[in-house]
């Protein structure tokens, strides 16, 4: 099943009343849990590059150590 790349607003919509993304949402998306630092801009990235048919510029963030926690 492909990836849904959602758009810059698409992303922020898709906050908890707290403030973050669901591992659900993010999983989605492709983005690996916990998510590296930086997923968000190269989200924002592939979807930028697909709007204009190009490939991605930025490739999206590593699975990270399993041991690595990141709240960001």
């Amino acid at each position: 099943m492909p990836v849904l790349l959602p758009s810059p607003e698409e992303i922020e919509a898709a906050k908890t009343p707290k403030g973050a993304w669901t591992r659900a949402q993010l999983a989605e998306w492709g983005i690996p849990w916990p998510p590296e630092k930086g997923w968000k801009e190269a989200l924002v990235a592939r979807w930028e590059s697909a709007q204009q048919g190009q490939a991605p510029t930025t490739p999206a963030p590593s699975t990270p150590h399993p041991g690595t926690l990141d709240f960001g």
